[in-house]
């Protein structure tokens, strides 16, 4: 199947590029000549978006940009062959020469992803490379990676013991997933080691471990950029790290795994990311899961609500009545119960999902609105929770009519009871306070609030307070209140728009890569992806982060003091036309961008070429 993913016509052996973004423009061309693409430059976008997580230059002249989206129409891999090497950021910081980029579509199967891991396991064969390295013509590559005499080898089988687990994973699951867990099986073989490798790719869970292989292991590595399952590691000495050290340094991870080295993990409610440090799961995992399910109802409801205005929602015009019907009576109206459920979901896994669904239902009815659905979605997890231990038991008998049965029926008349009971009239009269208290504030306090909550957006970028401030704006819209998310959505506009403008107008404060992302922040800042400066605030966070921040909470300030309104959650500059006093907001928006651009090119020292 690799020769139909990787044709002629999708074959360079002469790459022009000079840096790592005219490899990737150059490398994208030869998929999109080759009809390979539906959208070149959403393809594009989701090929950045994974370099921005982690550079995919390896170590040894590979680097492998990889993509899953909708943008691809064929599953393909390009391939491209620079003799003088390009600085493509690699682990070993050495110039990459051999290219290979994976376009998998989003409904990729297990066979593409199966063909994508045989492909990085060959190319940990130093003869392979050296062959490639040295080709004349196309047909040279494909007989090369078309001669797999490099299988994997079966290392796991069910009757034995291991003296090490680890588990792989990065965001997308096609490249370094598979690279992570070949290097681990293929170092542990040379060692003498006994190793289970669970990979956690795109097409889920391959090789789980067991309760008893863990049990029995000597120490446990976590080589993952995404969550994993955790909890079933409690009290063993478990190694986490990123994925890409899977692949650079598997002996010395192997080494602190059979030494016990590592810290013993705890699952008390913390877990540890893969950057080794702490972070918090219990009640933010279980809202960031119902808030991140929820927001595609609102963003679509949301600016379709939004555009109806634009044909006069108060008139009997027909399409404005249409758009609203399908916005706000069924998509908006659905984000609640659905964030609700998620949340329960989250909490108690599928049996908590039709409770807490309930209780969001039961809060959006009668006036609890987003607050209550929050509450509703917790009582409704932790419901069913209380059930599973109380069920526990009952004879195995019962097994079967638990989910089906015993959980529906107990959890969503337990978390009713208790919405209609105890929960929904006090929320539904704190609401209405809130609303009354922020319609009551003066100018000074406005702005004071769009600041505060436009400044919470450049924080962290993406995290936690991010989060908070655009649920804060969300719920406010729910109220009936559009100024608070107008400042919020301003806010996170600013810190990619300013470093963009930065890169533009103080070009010897950057280096030539920091350059070419900023014309992506462009974009990325348009459209309301705060996460765009996520790089920049990461290599320079003293300097980038508190000018996003300044910059951000004056444009929140602003927004508030011309009275910008929002209906629309989301949507960055396309959403423009349906704001009060559009002229205002883009000037509300361009003045903190600016300012965070001098505040950068004030602070920023010079690059030294």
């Amino acid at each position: 199947m690799l020769d139909k993913m990787l044709t002629k016509d999708c074959i360079n052996l002469h790459l022009k590029g000079k840096t790592k973004s005219e490899i990737i423009d150059e490398m994208v061309d030869i998929l999109y000549s080759a009809g390979k693409l539906n959208d070149k430059e959403e393809y594009k976008k989701e090929i950045l978006k994974r370099e921005a997580q982690s550079s995919t230059g390896l170590e040894e002249g590979i680097a492998i940009p990889h993509a899953k989206t909708s943008a691809v129409k064929i599953p393909s891999i390009a391939f491209g062959l620079s003799k003088e090497g390009v600085d493509y950021e690699s682990l070993d910081g050495e110039p990459s020469k051999l290219f290979f980029m994976i376009a998998a579509p989003a409904n990729a199967s297990d066979s593409h992803i199966e063909v994508l891991s045989k492909l990085t396991t060959m190319l940990l064969d130093d003869d392979v490379r050296e062959k490639l390295l040295n080709v004349k013509t196309p047909n040279e590559v494909l007989e090369i990676l078309g001669t797999d005499s490099n299988e994997k080898e079966e290392e796991n089988n069910s009757n034995s013991s291991y003296d090490v687990l680890a588990v792989t994973a990065c965001p997308t699951g096609i490249a370094h997933t598979y690279m992570a867990a070949d290097a681990l099986i293929k170092k542990a073989k040379e060692m003498g080691v006994k190793i289970k490798v669970e990979t956690n790719g795109s097409t889920g869970i391959k090789n789980m471990l067991t309760d008893e292989e863990i049990k029995n292991a000597k120490g446990i590595i976590v080589a993952a950029d995404k969550n994993v399952e955790m909890v079933r590691f409690n009290g063993k000495n478990v190694e986490i790290v990123p994925v890409k050290e899977g692949i650079k340094n598997p002996e010395q991870l192997i080494n602190n795994a059979l030494n016990k080295k590592a810290p013993i993990y705890k699952a008390d409610g913390n877990t540890v990311s893969s950057n080794g440090k702490k972070e918090k799961t219990g009640f933010y995992k279980h809202l960031m899961s119902g808030v991140s399910n929820m927001l595609p109802f609102v963003v679509g409801g949301g600016i379709l609500i939004a555009i109806s205005f634009m044909f006069g929602i108060n008139s009997s015009n027909p399409v404005a009545k249409l758009l609203s019907d399908i916005g706000g009576g069924n998509a908006f109206f659905l984000m609640v119960p659905v964030m609700a459920g998620f949340i329960g979901m989250s909490i108690a896994d599928r049996p908590g999902f039709a409770p807490a669904m309930v209780g969001g239902l039961i809060s959006l009815n009668n006036g609890g609105g987003f607050l209550g659905g929050l509450i509703g979605g917790f009582l409704g997890g932790y419901t069913v929770v209380l059930l599973k231990k109380l069920f526990s038991k009952l004879p195995d008998s019962f097994e079967g009519l638990k989910p089906v049965l015993l959980y529906p029926l107990f959890g969503i008349f337990i978390t009713g009871a208790l919405m209609y009971g105890i929960i929904v009239d006090p929320i539904a009269s704190l609401n209405n306070s809130v609303t009354l208290f922020l319609k009551s504030l003066g100018t000074g306090n406005l702005i004071l609030l769009g600041a505060i909550l436009a400044g919470m957006m450049a924080t962290d970028m993406g995290g936690p307070i991010n989060k908070s401030a655009f649920t804060f704006g969300i719920m406010m819209i729910t109220a009936g209140d559009y100024a608070p998310h107008a400042a919020v959505m301003a806010g996170g506009m600013v810190p990619p728009l300013g470093i963009a403008l930065a890169t533009t107008f103080f070009k010897n404060k950057f280096t030539k890569e920091e350059i070419d992302t900023g014309k992506t922040c462009y974009i990325m800042g348009l459209s309301f992806i705060t996460e765009g400066a996520i790089p920049f605030a990461a290599a320079d966070p003293m300097r980038v982060i508190p000018a996003s921040i300044i910059g951000a909470s004056i444009a929140g300030a602003l927004s508030m003091y011309f009275g910008v309104l929002l209906p629309a959650p989301h949507g960055g500059i396309f959403v423009i036309p349906v704001v009060t006093h559009p002229i205002m907001y883009l000037a509300s928006i361009i003045i903190g961008s600016v300012v965070t651009a001098l505040i950068l090119g004030y602070i920023k020292k010079p690059v030294t070429k």
